[in-house]
């Protein structure tokens, strides 16, 4: 296999401030020791080993580690340039000191400091998060803030996520968010949610450039292409795909024990990825690599972040990346009713059908093929 550099995609909503990401980017959640405990050496060997590759979007949370993730960054980026790299945080937490038998995450978090989170989506709630993430992160500017976990799965149920969204409108974390943007202290804002379609509900109520949306586009599920991910193509709003293995099913495949969705995945799940990973090995394709590939082929896309907590993880998903998966397999699948059929399987194409199929006048025909000079030079460069 030859090996190339990580591509990288423009966002450039605003017209002001350009974020280059590497459509594989550092999610760094297992970095706060997730379901296992690993020492700072190997998390700061982890994090090296991704900058090496070409990594240059790195993504963590206050919650990831119950602020050791963001402290483990601290180190790693220290003596990087910061116009190198793309840094994102979230906010709708505050980490209190707590006693050990009171901590957040227990059986989840190993070895972490004693905190306890608290919800708070008010105004003084954001600032204050995204104050603290700068202190532990030790950085002058964080790229990206989003609104973390207003969602179903989070709060238990819609009632109580319902309520944790008025409380960020109505008691103004989201103006908080556009102040911060406003005033070019952050570049974009966002969401990083489990669920579409609380990101469509924000996204129509709101100014919001990205979603980071977890485990719902992948190669196990497309429903997001119902009306959210139209919608953000409408508005120009970019999508991180967290948890592209939904959990790690679709990176271990359908072993015993395999999780889904943070839990131990159910029969019907275990079939079905049984199946997909008999079409990708048909064409010699590992069920990885076309599980960490499949998002990007979506135009609205910006990157990837799996998440890894040793240099042999990070190794393996930069390899995943370098695999020319056929169009042929998509197409296999979706003949299998294992994919959505709308599912765009040809970037490139994909995007010419997107400009064809809208009413666009003949004044912008020259506009349009720059655009398309452009994707063919992108096209070019494809592996």
């Amino acid at each position: 296999m030859v090996l190339n550099m990580i591509k990288h995609r423009k966002w450039d909503r605003h017209k002001k401030s350009v974020l280059n990401f590497t459509e594989l980017g550092f999610g760094s959640a297992p970095l706060g020791n997730l379901y296992k405990s690993i020492l700072d050496e190997e998390a700061n060997d982890t994090l090296n080993s991704a900058w090496d590759l070409g990594v240059r979007y790195y993504d963590t949370a206050p919650l990831y580690g119950l602020g050791l993730s963001e402290t483990r960054l601290n180190r790693f980026l220290r003596s990087k340039n910061k116009n190198d790299y793309i840094l994102s945080s979230k906010v709708g937490r505050i980490m209190k000191p707590c006693k050990a038998e009171d901590q957040t995450g227990i059986g989840k978090w190993f070895n972490v400091p004693f905190r306890k989170e608290h919800y708070d989506y008010s105004y003084d709630g954001v600032m204050r998060s995204f104050e603290f993430s700068l202190e532990r992160l030790g950085v002058s500017k964080i790229d990206i803030l989003y609104v973390h976990d207003l969602c179903i799965f989070t709060h238990g149920s819609k009632t109580a996520s319902d309520e944790r969204i008025s409380e960020f409108f109505d008691k103004k974390g989201y103006e908080a968010m556009l102040s911060l943007r406003d005033q070019n202290v952050i570049s974009a804002i966002g969401g990083g949610i489990n669920e579409w379609e609380v990101c469509q509900y924000l996204a129509e109520r709101g100014d919001f450039d990205l979603f980071l949306l977890a485990g719902r586009y992948t190669l196990l599920e497309q429903e997001a292409l119902k009306s959210f991910l139209p919608l953000c193509q409408k508005r120009g709003i970019g999508i991180i795909t967290g948890g592209p293995y939904n959990s790690g099913i679709l990176a271990t495949g359908a072993v015993k024990g395999a999780y889904y969705n943070y839990d131990i995945a159910p029969k019907d799940i275990l079939e079905k990825v049984n199946k997909i990973e008999l079409v990708c090995r048909k064409y010699e394709i590992p069920l990885k690599a076309a599980a960490l590939q499949f998002p990007l082929l979506h135009n609205a896309h910006l990157s990837v972040i799996p998440g890894g907590q040793s240099k042999e993880e990070m190794k393996s998903n930069y390899e995943c990346m370098q695999y020319n998966i056929p169009k042929e397999l998509w197409n296999d699948l979706k003949s299998r009713e294992l994919m959505n059929p709308e599912a765009p399987i040809d970037y490139f194409f994909y995007v010419l059908f997107l400009i064809i199929k809208s009413k666009i006048s003949f004044s912008k025909i020259l506009f349009l093929c720059l655009i398309v000079l452009e994707i063919c030079k992108a096209a070019a460069a494809w592996p």
